[in-house]
């Protein structure tokens, strides 16, 4: 059964190829996303071909949703978006897949029903596919080379979706076995090395040798060290003066 979470489902219309059907409901799957309506496949549905490359992803065919045509598709949704590498001469929203989906959730969480046409392989969605839509998805390609396969096109939007959800951590650092170092194991890290390069003679003239103190102090306070960082560099510094003791 699909999930229970809210979402916009994506309506693939007339696609000529199993293959990008089984792709495109893998791209879903990557995402969450598990509402797919069929309309008219070329090739007939259900589509063997569509299986081997859904890939893990077979749930979402086996529970998709055969439509004869487009307006049967839509019949129960309230806000429609169309995908296009063109607007086709209708005076319409042009929106960017970031923004279709912000728009999407808000529709949603206002609990309306989204759907998202994507067109078939060889043109893309014609014109009385479009018209039924209330705005259009317009993805910033190169306009030399504006055709996007029908998977890349589902990836994308699906992306944009988590992407509106807030579920998408622009960075983050994966910690191996390790902590992030504490400041008082940046401070004894700072004197061991202060320590040991000032028997070395390191800080000289006298002079300067306050100024290259700070620098080195400052330089430790800017790296964003974790515990494990902070023990290599202690051995590192003890194993010199053991060998410069031999």
């Amino acid at each position: 059964m699909p999930t229970d979470r809210p979402q916009p489902a994506f309506v693939l219309v007339r696609p000529q190829m199993g293959e990008n059907i089984g792709a495109a409901a893998r791209a879903m799957w990557n995402f969450g996303l598990d509402r797919m309506r069929i309309v008219a496949p070329r090739d007939g549905w259900p589509n063997p071909n569509a299986v081997a490359m859904a890939s893990g992803a077979g749930r979402l065919l086996d529970e998709a949703v055969l439509c004869a045509d487009v307006p049967a598709a839509l019949e129960e949704y309230h806000y429609v978006l169309a995908t296009t590498a063109r607007a086709r001469g209708l005076t319409k929203p042009i929106v960017s897949p970031e923004r279709a989906m912000q728009i999407a959730a808000e529709k949603i969480a206002g609990g309306e029903k989204v759907a998202v046409l994507f067109g078939p392989e060889r043109a893309g969605l014609e014109n009385d596919d479009i018209s039924r839509a209330n705005a259009i998805i317009n993805v910033p390609v190169n306009p030399e080379f504006a055709s996007l396969n029908l998977a890349q096109c589902v990836l994308l939007t699906a992306y944009e979706w988590q992407r509106a959800q807030g579920e998408v951590t622009p960075e983050r650092v994966d910690m191996a076995k390790t902590d992030w170092a504490e400041q008082i194991e940046i401070e004894k890290l700072s004197v061991h090395y202060e320590d040991r390069l000032g028997e070395a003679g390191f800080f000289f003239p006298e002079a300067k040798a306050e100024g290259m103190k700070i620098n080195l102090r400052n330089m430790w306070s800017r790296m964003p060290l974790t515990r494990a960082d902070v023990q290599m560099l202690h051995g590192v510094m003890r194993q010199m003066v053991r060998w410069k003791n031999r």
